[in-house]
Protein backbone atom coordinates (compact mmCIF):
# COMPACT_ATOMS: atom_id res chain seq x y z
CA UNK A 1 0.00 0.00 0.00
CA UNK A 2 2.05 3.03 -0.91
CA UNK A 3 1.28 6.43 -0.03
CA UNK A 4 2.52 9.36 -2.23
CA UNK A 5 4.07 12.34 -0.19
CA UNK A 6 3.25 15.50 -1.52
CA UNK A 7 7.07 17.27 -2.83
CA UNK A 8 6.44 20.70 -2.71
CA UNK A 9 6.91 23.56 0.43
CA UNK A 10 5.47 27.01 0.36
CA UNK A 11 1.95 26.02 -0.97
CA UNK A 12 3.60 24.43 -3.66
CA UNK A 13 6.05 27.50 -4.71
CA UNK A 14 9.54 25.41 -4.40
CA UNK A 15 9.33 21.88 -5.88
CA UNK A 16 11.42 18.86 -5.27
CA UNK A 17 11.96 15.83 -7.39
CA UNK A 18 12.81 13.24 -4.42
CA UNK A 19 11.77 13.00 -0.70
CA UNK A 20 15.05 13.16 0.24
CA UNK A 21 15.62 16.55 -1.67
CA UNK A 22 12.64 18.15 0.31
CA UNK A 23 14.28 16.95 3.77
CA UNK A 24 17.41 18.72 2.71
CA UNK A 25 15.77 21.65 1.64
CA UNK A 26 13.10 22.21 4.64
CA UNK A 27 16.44 21.71 6.40
CA UNK A 28 17.95 24.37 4.89
CA UNK A 29 15.01 26.61 5.13
CA UNK A 30 15.16 25.75 8.86
CA UNK A 31 19.02 26.62 9.21
CA UNK A 32 18.17 29.95 6.93
CA UNK A 33 15.10 31.02 10.00
CA UNK A 34 17.62 30.09 13.22
CA UNK A 35 20.67 32.33 11.60
CA UNK A 36 18.31 34.95 11.29
CA UNK A 37 17.22 34.37 14.91
CA UNK A 38 20.87 34.42 16.07
CA UNK A 39 21.64 37.54 14.68
CA UNK A 40 18.65 39.27 15.70
CA UNK A 41 20.04 38.03 18.92
CA UNK A 42 23.51 38.92 18.55
CA UNK A 43 22.54 42.22 16.71
CA UNK A 44 19.72 43.62 18.35
CA UNK A 45 18.82 46.45 16.46
CA UNK A 46 18.23 49.62 18.27
CA UNK A 47 14.90 50.05 16.22
CA UNK A 48 13.76 46.44 16.78
CA UNK A 49 14.42 46.62 20.77
CA UNK A 50 12.67 49.99 21.95
CA UNK A 51 10.04 49.66 19.87
CA UNK A 52 6.93 48.30 21.33
CA UNK A 53 3.76 46.37 20.15
CA UNK A 54 1.32 45.32 23.07
CA UNK A 55 3.50 45.66 26.07
CA UNK A 56 6.65 43.69 23.94
CA UNK A 57 9.56 44.50 22.01
CA UNK A 58 8.86 44.29 18.20
CA UNK A 59 11.99 41.98 19.05
CA UNK A 60 10.39 39.85 20.97
CA UNK A 61 7.44 39.40 18.64
CA UNK A 62 10.05 38.52 15.90
CA UNK A 63 11.25 36.07 17.95
CA UNK A 64 8.01 34.44 18.69
CA UNK A 65 6.52 34.43 14.74
CA UNK A 66 10.04 33.37 13.87
CA UNK A 67 9.73 29.95 15.99
CA UNK A 68 5.93 29.39 15.24
CA UNK A 69 7.48 29.16 11.48
CA UNK A 70 10.10 26.96 12.40
CA UNK A 71 7.42 24.49 14.39
CA UNK A 72 4.85 24.48 11.72
CA UNK A 73 7.39 23.43 9.15
CA UNK A 74 8.98 21.23 11.53
CA UNK A 75 5.56 19.24 12.30
CA UNK A 76 4.50 19.55 8.80
CA UNK A 77 6.91 18.28 6.95
CA UNK A 78 9.49 16.31 8.94
CA UNK A 79 6.77 14.66 11.36
CA UNK A 80 4.61 14.04 8.47
CA UNK A 81 1.78 16.10 9.29
CA UNK A 82 1.01 17.19 5.01
CA UNK A 83 0.02 14.20 4.70
CA UNK A 84 -2.60 12.98 7.61
CA UNK A 85 -5.96 13.37 7.33
CA UNK A 86 -7.75 16.80 7.24
CA UNK A 87 -9.60 16.56 10.93
CA UNK A 88 -6.13 15.21 12.72
CA UNK A 89 -4.23 18.13 11.43
CA UNK A 90 -7.04 20.33 12.11
CA UNK A 91 -7.17 18.80 15.78
CA UNK A 92 -3.12 18.95 16.68
CA UNK A 93 -2.77 23.02 14.65
CA UNK A 94 -5.95 24.15 16.41
CA UNK A 95 -5.06 23.23 19.58
CA UNK A 96 -1.24 24.10 19.43
CA UNK A 97 -2.80 27.59 17.94
CA UNK A 98 -5.02 27.73 21.28
CA UNK A 99 -2.25 27.20 24.08
CA UNK A 100 -0.14 29.11 22.36
CA UNK A 101 -2.24 32.08 22.45
CA UNK A 102 -3.19 31.51 25.76
CA UNK A 103 0.60 31.43 26.33
CA UNK A 104 1.31 34.56 25.86
CA UNK A 105 -2.18 36.60 26.75
CA UNK A 106 -0.69 34.96 30.50
CA UNK A 107 3.09 35.80 29.66
CA UNK A 108 1.50 39.90 28.47
CA UNK A 109 -0.38 39.82 31.87
CA UNK A 110 2.19 38.29 33.95
CA UNK A 111 4.83 40.11 32.66
CA UNK A 112 2.80 43.83 32.71
CA UNK A 113 2.08 42.84 36.55
CA UNK A 114 5.47 43.06 37.56
CA UNK A 115 6.84 45.64 35.38
CA UNK A 116 4.20 47.73 37.51
CA UNK A 117 5.38 46.58 40.63
CA UNK A 118 8.75 47.28 40.07
CA UNK A 119 8.04 50.78 38.30
CA UNK A 120 6.64 51.67 41.43
CA UNK A 121 9.67 50.55 43.58
CA UNK A 122 7.12 48.38 45.87
CA UNK A 123 8.17 44.52 46.09
CA UNK A 124 5.85 42.66 48.70
CA UNK A 125 6.67 38.66 49.37
CA UNK A 126 3.81 36.84 50.54
CA UNK A 127 4.75 33.20 51.43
Amino acid sequence: MGHDHKLEIFRGLWKFKSNVRKIWGVFFFLCFVTAIEVWLGIVKPESLVHGRFLAMKYLNWIFIILTLVKAYYITWDFMHMRDELKSLRRSVVWTGVFLICYLILILLIEGDYIYEVYKSNYIKFNF
